[in-house]
């Protein structure tokens, strides 16, 4: 639903969730790809999968396509990751990533409540892999998501109104 289009991604514990909330708190067209969009399917052909895996978690790439061909916003955040972000990366105007150091993931994967993604001995495996090798994590601008979210959602605003280089 933006002019202007952006992806705030970053591996599970970095704080996309949180950033979504600070954005539409200050008034800002943010969608968590993650409650909004996303669903198990494959990421090639988008067909249901029915399976409940890292590797399925893709958006719906109608959807992505409808929000941003809506221009009744100045700028929107699409927050969240996705197995399938290369197939619809090409529309939008940055990519945001959020990056945070292995002793600050590790924390916050311990605080996160049992239901959460990472929370389960195998998930965090997988959360603390793709974090030192940033597979399924899309090329951006980097953005230290180790300080207050006051402070990190500022930094997003401030890159979303400057000229971002588009990444594909």
């Amino acid at each position: 639903m933006g002019v202007r289009n952006f992806l705030v991604e970053g591996v599970s514990g970095t704080g996309k969730t949180s950033v979504c909330h600070e954005l539409r708190r200050r008034g800002f067209h943010a969608v968590n790809g993650d409650t909004d969009l996303a669903y198990q399917g494959d990421p090639v052909t988008g067909l249901p999968t029915g399976t409940v895996a890292h590797e399925n978690h893709i958006w719906d790439l109608d959807r992505v396509r409808a929000i941003v061909g809506d221009r009744s916003e100045p700028v929107t955040f699409f927050c969240g990751g996705s197995r399938n972000h290369a197939r619809f990366v090409d529309l939008l105007d940055g990519v945001l990533v959020l990056q945070v150091d292995r002793a600050t993931l590790e924390r916050r994967l311990d605080e996160r409540p049992a239901d959460e993604f990472g929370a389960t001995p195998e998930q965090r495996a997988l959360v603390l892999r793709v974090h030192e090798t940033q597979e399924d994590v899309p090329d951006g601008v980097a953005v230290d998501a180790t300080r207050p979210l006051e402070v990190v959602v500022s930094e997003i605003v401030r890159l979303a109104a400057i000229e971002v280089p588009r990444i594909q």
